[in-house]
Parts: structure tokens; C-alpha cells; sequence
């Protein structure tokens, strides 16, 4: 079991047109192999003001893979042996609140997973392990965002209930009511599970949602269409990269312990017993490592 601390670097998962950061110093390109399958593309390494950072596109930089497509497991598993000691993930929502206009950044606190047809788990085979997600999203990362969008004059509402759908479609008109009573604030395809694979990952993890419709619960908004959302997510982009710039610097800030023990989230959850199956411990080796003794292999090209 290993406890050592690694040297902070912010991984961003870029959602809808979030394909870079802008004007990085000393930015690369490089492809992170990963035994759990082919993230989706390869990540930008640079460094914003000297400090570094990585950037993996969720969809590709050619938005090639839809919500279903995406190899969650392998893009975590990607970022972790890249380094990625803190994820900042950016996505485009519909909003299920008439104060939570397009335009508005949601820091997410709470999920609630719809869909079905994702590998959700690192722990599935031969070794098997329990996390807690009950607190999904890390509140140190949420405090810098909600600073960062204020400084930028982002209009930020922070908290919030992200419900993952399985997609491509949008909603019909009784799901999006009935969302809507559930309590949910915003709706998405992309952070489940993303966000549970940061958590075995021992990532800590924040959700940034950026609205662009109101789904089609709203009288005025009745149907959601790829040209109007588009035309709202272009202006969202410039906004963000505004806004990674602002978080990235935080980074100097981070403990090294996470407080909230999110980069401890393993101990005490493997259930398995007996001698370990040398093969899966080797493909965790980057997730849990630290708990197995495997140390990560990078797999950088």
C-alpha cells in the first residue's frame, strides 16, 4: 500500500466545444493507452501562467462519440495514470428551473443516474469493491469554481441535482415533467458515470453544468433543437476557458490530503479475499494502486 502524494495537476474533461484551454504554454498532445479501452482522445498537456494542466475532450475533438460511446473507464483510467490528481468536468445541460436560464453555470452537488448501457465500474470482475458516492462532488473544487465564475461575472448558482439520461434523443415531454418533480435542477448525458469511476479513481471530481435550453418542459422552449443550443454553447465556451484559467491557479492551494477524503476513497471497500487475481490487480494498478501495491504504468506515446 502506497501513501505517496502526487504533485497537484487539474485534469479538465471537456464537454460539447470545450476541444482546449487557449493561449497554453509549451502545449502537447499525447496519447495515454489505457487497458480498459480507448479514451477518447489523446490529452493536451500545458501549462496556464506555469502551472500545469491536462485537457481530454469527453466526445473526442471531432465530437465523434455520442454520451453512449464515450469508454468512461478508460478516460478516467487515462487521466489517472497521466497524473490527474483533481478533475474539473465541464458539460452542457438543460435546465429544469425557469431561474437557471441558458447562460448559467450550475456547480453540481447531487446526481441521479438514468442510464443503462455503460460499464459503471472499475470493481466488476475477480475483485470487487463498495465506494460511497453519497457526496459525489468535491466541495474544495466546487468553492474555486463558484469564486472563478464570479471573478469572471459568470452568472453561477451553486448546488444543484444533475440527472444523467442515457440519450442521444433529449426528453420526451412526461420525462421532462417528470424530472421536474423529482426535484432535479438540470439534465445531461455525459457525467454518469463519470463521476462515480472519478470516486474509485480516488479523483476528487467537480461538476460544472452549463445551461443552453430548458429541455422541453417550458411553454416558451417546447422543443430543443442542435442549432439553438449550439449558438448558447459557443458563448458558454469562451466562458469557460475563462474560467479553467481562473481555477488553475488554485491548484497551488490544494492539500496534500484531500480534507473531504475523496483521494482516500478506497480504504476499508474491497470485499474480495484471498490471493488476488494477478491480471486484474495489474489492469487497476492507476486506480487502485495505492490499496493493491501495483504501481501505475503510464502508457504515454
Amino acid at each position: 500500500m502506497s501513501d505517496t502524494h502526487p504533485a497537484p495537476l487539474l485534469g479538465i474533461i471537456g464537454g460539447s466545444g470545450l476541444y482546449d484551454v487557449g493561449n497554453l504554454e509549451n502545449a502537447e498532445w499525447r496519447r495515454i493507452e489505457s487497458p480498459w479501452g480507448e479514451p477518447s482522445d489523446k490529452i493536451l498537456f500545458g501549462e496556464s501562467e506555469g502551472i500545469p494542466l491536462a485537457l481530454l475532450p469527453r466526445h473526442g475533438r471531432n465530437h465523434q462519440l455520442s454520451p453512449s460511446a464515450i469508454d468512461y473507464r478508460a478516460n478516467i483510467d487515462a487521466l489517472k495514470r497521466a497524473g490527474v490528481t483533481d478533475i474539473l468536468s465541464l458539460s452542457s445541460v438543460g435546465s429544469f428551473r425557469e431561474e437557471l436560464p441558458p447562460g448559467t453555470y450550475v456547480i453540481v452537488d447531487q446526481f441521479i443516474d438514468r442510464t443503462f448501457a455503460r460499464k459503471k465500474t472499475f470493481f466488476e470482475n475477480e475483485i470487487v469493491a463498495h465506494v460511497s458516492v453519497a457526496h459525489p462532488v468535491n466541495p474544495r473544487l466546487g468553492d474555486w469554481c463558484e469564486e472563478a465564475c464570479r471573478e469572471e461575472g459568470i452568472p453561477v448558482h451553486r448546488g444543484g441535482t444533475y440527472l444523467a439520461m442515457e440519450g442521444p434523443q433529449f426528453s420526451t415531454l412526461a420525462e421532462s415533467e417528470l424530472y421536474r418533480q423529482w426535484g432535479c435542477d438540470v439534465i445531461g448525458m455525459t457525467n454518469m458515470p463519470e463521476a462515480k469511476l472519478a470516486r474509485e479513481a480516488e479523483i476528487p471530481y467537480c461538476s460544472v453544468a452549463m445551461v443552453t435550453d430548458y429541455d422541453c418542459w417550458h411553454p416558451g422552449h417546447d422543443n430543443v433543437d442542435v442549432d439553438s443550443i449550439l449558438a448558447v454553447m459557443r458563448k458558454n465556451v469562451q466562458s469557460a476557458q475563462s474560467l479553467i484559467r481562473r481555477v488553475v491557479p488554485r491548484m497551488q492551494q490544494r492539500p496534500a490530503v484531500c480534507p473531504s477524503g475523496d483521494d482516500r476513497a478506497l480504504d476499508g471497500t474491497l470485499i474480495t479475499h484471498g490471493k488476488l487475481n494477478a491480471q486484474r490487480v495489474q489492469m487497476l494498478d492507476a486506480v487502485a494502486g495505492r490499496i493493491l501495491g501495483a504501481g501505475p504504468q503510464t502508457g504515454a506515446s
